[in-house]
This record gives C-alpha cells, sequence and structure tokens, in this order.
C-alpha cells in the first residue's frame, strides 16, 4: 500500500465534508486538474487504502445497535479454520490477532443483549476456538476517525 502524499490527503478531507461532490467540483474547490483528483481516487482504490463504501454504514442503521468486543483464545493450529469460519458471521466487524494474552480480538455487533449473546457462542462454536470473552459497549464516546490523521503531518 503506498503511503498519501498532501495532495491525497486534501482531496480525502475534502470528501470528508462532502463524499458526494462530483469529482470535477472537487477538483475545482482544490484547484487540480480533474484528470489529477480521478487518477489518485483509483489510484488510492486500487492499492486498498480506502476501505468499501459500506464501512461508512452505523451498524445500528442496520438494527444491530449493540457492540462489543470479543476476546478468543484459540488452538494455534487451527487458526486459519477459526478465522474461516468467523469471516462467515456477519456481526463479526473485524478481528485482530494482537500481541498479549488473547489470540483474536473481534469486535462485533448485534440486535440486543441476548442476540449478542447468540453471536458470542456462534464465535465460541468456531472450529479451534477453546475459549470466549466478552464485553459489550455501553456508549461510543469517540467514533472511528481518521480526520485528524489526514490534517495532520
Amino acid at each position: 500500500m503506498q503511503e498519501l502524499d498532501q495532495t491525497d490527503r486534501r482531496i480525502l478531507l475534502a470528501l470528508d465534508e462532502d463524499p458526494r461532490i462530483p469529482v470535477m467540483l472537487l477538483a475545482q474547490k482544490l484547484g487540480l486538474a480533474r484528470g489529477t483528483v480521478h487518477a489518485r481516487l483509483e489510484r488510492m482504490a486500487a492499492s486498498d487504502a480506502l476501505r468499501p463504501n459500506s464501512a461508512r454504514l452505523l451498524p445500528a442503521s442496520l438494527g444491530r445497535g449493540v457492540m462489543a468486543m470479543v476476546s478468543a483464545e484459540l488452538d494455534q493450529s487451527k487458526l486459519n479454520d477459526a478465522v474461516d469460519a468467523l469471516r462467515g458471521i456477519p456481526e463479526v466487524l473485524e478481528c485482530h490477532a494482537p500481541a498479549g494474552d488473547t489470540d483474536l480480538l473481534l469486535r462485533v455487533v448485534a440486535r440486543s443483549p441476548d442476540d449478542l449473546y447468540r453471536v458470542s457462542e456462534e464465535i465460541r462454536l468456531c472450529p479451534g476456538i477453546t475459549r470466549t470473552s466478552t464485553q459489550m459497549f455501553l456508549r461510543e464516546v469517540i467514533p472511528y476517525r481518521t480526520t485528524g490523521l489526514l490534517a495532520g503531518d
């Protein structure tokens, strides 16, 4: 993945302000050629620097207002099987392999606390997962953001 330069950052900050702005208007606003803006957006998309548009969607708008972190311990020899099974659970938004005692850390969503129990059980029953621990979030105090990183440096 190529690191973003100042021009890329300016384009993305402007898109944060108005995500539906046409490329021509965006180029005019930034004082860039339309082809430059278009080519840079295409390059960022091709290099996986941008998340899918669906990543902007709030899970609560899909009826999944409960969010939690699930820590999972697993049989290390079955890591790939566990990850493959976790990919099949739509409520698993992301999965990370952290340093420390936890093998996998998952951010999950659910419709209700009872539904969170169901999701946690579905995770626990994945091949290779030996133990889970779930921490439900009471509220979001700082949402996912990258604007400060784009504006910095």
